[in-house]
């Protein structure tokens, strides 16, 4: 984890999503990715119409509580595109730093604005990034469809755990093809629960994964 350095992706602001659900749990989780080589956090709720409706105004105050973490927290989101994110765009956006905005689409169906909602982002002024493609079953049997994406000046990112198996095989090997494929920019933990939180401990008895993170070139550090 040491390598990383920065995970630009989390759900750690107490009760505001189905991430951490009080102070006591963020602090514990800060610390013990502080034990395990992190030296910064990026941390992103959800901002989801439907389950999360929430916006930089109220995720202000509750993450006011993470300021006595162990680790420097810095605050932004994880925006889900749908009908209503155009909407959103017209006011300023939570940023990993500097332009870059953390986004998800539908784990079920692929949106067929997906291409002008990543458009209208840009000419917003954003850097879109792609959260945890490989787990879009959809692109699975359309690989160049990753490549086309990021072709178009989006990053992307890949969950820590993805490449474990932690979310079943078929994430497992498109995560390892677009490493292979050098399509990766980002790595985060998508740290939401204890479950997560011991899976990313027990990497550290996986030779493998570890060396490729020590290895593989991650942006994480330019944010």
């Amino acid at each position: 984890m040491k390598a990383i350095g920065t995970d630009m992706h989390s759900h750690l602001v107490p009760g505001v999503d189905d991430g951490s659900p009080d102070l006591q749990t963020s602090l514990s989780f800060i610390e013990q990715l502080q034990e395990l080589g992190l030296r910064r956090l990026i941390t992103t709720p959800h901002i989801m119409t439907e389950l999360y409706p929430n916006s930089p105004q109220t995720l202000a105050v509750p993450f006011e509580q993470l300021k006595n973490a162990a680790l420097p927290v810095h605050l932004a989101a994880e925006y889900y595109m749908d009908e209503q994110f155009p909407a959103r765009m017209e006011k300023p956006l939570l940023t990993l730093g500097g332009e870059r905005v953390l986004v998800e689409i539908s784990f079920t169906s692929e949106p067929f604005q997906l291409h002008s909602w990543l458009f209208d982002l840009q000419t917003k002024g954003y850097r879109p990034v792609l959260a945890h493609p490989e787990r879009y079953g959809y692109f699975h049997h359309r690989p160049e469809t990753y490549r086309d994406i990021r072709s178009r000046g989006v990053d992307l990112q890949v969950n820590l755990l993805s490449f474990t198996g932690y979310y079943g095989r078929q994430v497992q090997q498109a995560a390892w093809w677009l490493a292979e494929q050098q399509l990766v920019d980002l790595i985060g933990t998508d740290l939401h629960h204890h479950r997560h939180l011991r899976a990313i401990t027990a990497i550290g008895d996986d030779k493998k994964l570890v060396k490729f993170l020590m290895e593989y070139p991650f942006r994480n550090n330019d944010l």
